[in-house]
């Protein structure tokens, strides 16, 4: 396959975003057609339900992250032969790897995750990610997060994996506010969830205009909306009352525990932001957030580059995290993934091309980790590409029965048995 280069990363990478944007901006401005501008969509939730579950958090590393790099088969001997410059060294060689197992080890910049795995918690899932071939960033992205990989263009399914999960069991607590997407718009994971809306900074999630006449237009806005027809009132009564649960949360004066220091960047701090929200107990079911820019054709810098930058960040916010979290384990699971890794051999422009398994990363109180779980299938044969021997959904679906109450797995993954991989405990 042939990509146009932009800096480190392919043009169709580089459209994608603008692309997503338009596209999900455009569904969102046909299904609020009808409301006021200030009103965010709230999809219609279920009648509240009863017992605890682990609030999901889903982390997507768009752009194709580098698994062979984050975490190197250092010891396979077809490792750093076909990597000349870009291998990431044996553990005690300079700017070696991290050693986790005697055959795996993270890359320097992914230092700070030896802290979670180390502790038990973290597990790392290696020659893993979607089965499906397809190599494009904006159709691997979407298929993935429908959950319907080798199914393409022939599917009518238009709502996300997570989405059909909430879908599928009663609201914890009132409905209002069930997930909450970090980002500017929806991502596919939760397309057409209940009690869901994209909150970039859940800080500043405030009812806009003059604090001075915010409760009188509030009492006129719930006259209005009061007894209209369905979902424009319930989306109204729920939006108002999402404001109001954020607006209880001191996201300012948070401070985390344990010493936790959180990266100074968007991600980072959603992340803080989604610590602080499980810890207020206000009954948030998922959290997603996006960390993109893994597309590294040219110059991929792994140890002192952009992706070293881009891993470091990963790596630190994931420990702080973990560290903000040690009280409160049992209340979550995460699971980062991307739409596909890299091939196996270097590029002639110290990149990586477009490949198929990469790296999951799951971390949580209930996770089984501190191991690599890998069916390794070796880096020859495969046409150069890493295969895929454990699928994705295999490991959301155990977390989904196991810790989320799910029981309808035929509706989330849709033509696909899921096989349990024991990693949740």
């Amino acid at each position: 396959m042939t990509h146009q280069h932009n800096e480190h990363s392919c043009q169709e990478y580089a459209e994608l975003s603008r692309r997503q944007f338009l596209g999900r901006t455009t569904t969102i401005a046909a299904a609020t057609a009808s409301s006021p501008a200030w009103l965010p969509r709230v999809a219609l939730a279920r009648p509240a339900g009863s017992g605890t579950r682990d609030t999901f958090v889903s982390i997507f590393l768009r752009g194709g992250q580098d698994g062979l790099t984050a975490v190197a088969p250092y010891a396979d001997p077809d490792y750093a032969p076909q990597r000349p410059t870009l291998a990431i060294a044996p553990p005690g060689m300079p700017d070696g790897a991290i050693d986790l197992d005697g055959f795996f080890g993270l890359m320097p910049a992914g230092a700070p995750l030896l802290t979670p795995y180390s502790g038990g918690h973290l597990l790392i899932a290696h020659a893993a990610g979607s089965p499906d071939p397809n190599l494009s960033h904006f159709d691997s992205q979407r298929f993935m997060e429908f959950a319907i990989p080798n199914m393409g263009g022939t599917s009518t399914i238009s709502t996300g994996w997570l989405a059909r999960y909430l879908d599928s069991v009663a609201p914890t607590g009132t409905g209002d506010l069930r997930a909450l997407a970090l980002t500017n718009v929806l991502p596919a994971t939760l397309a057409g969830a209940p009690g869901t809306l994209p909150i970039p900074d859940p800080a500043n999630f405030a009812f806009p205009g003059n604090a001075g006449t915010a409760a009188a237009r509030r009492a006129t806005i719930a006259s209005m909306y009061t007894g209209a027809d369905e979902p424009l009132g319930s989306s109204a009564v729920s939006s108002m009352a999402t404001i109001d649960l954020l607006n209880a949360i001191d996201f300012a004066g948070y401070v985390p525990a344990n010493g936790a220091v959180y990266p100074t960047t968007p991600f980072g701090q959603g992340l803080m932001s989604v610590a602080a929200m499980i810890k207020a107990g206000i009954d948030l079911e998922a959290a997603h957030l996006d960390l993109g820019a893994w597309d590294h054709h040219n110059n991929q810098g792994p140890l002192n580059g952009v992706m070293f930058t881009l891993m470091d960040e990963f790596s630190r916010a994931l420990e702080a995290f973990y560290l903000d979290m040690q009280q409160d384990l049992d209340k979550f699971t995460l699971a980062a993934m991307t739409e596909f890794g890299r091939r196996i051999a270097e590029n002639g422009s110290a990149g990586t091309d477009h490949g198929f398994g990469g790296v999951i990363y799951l971390l949580g109180g209930s996770v089984d980790g501190g191991r690599v779980l890998a069916d390794w299938p070796g880096l020859v044969g495969g046409n150069g590409n890493l295969d895929v021997t454990t699928d994705y959904r295999d490991l959301l679906a155990e977390i989904l029965v196991e810790r989320m109450g799910a029981t309808d797995l035929a509706a989330i993954f849709p033509n696909y048995t899921p096989t349990f991989k024991n990693v949740i405990v």
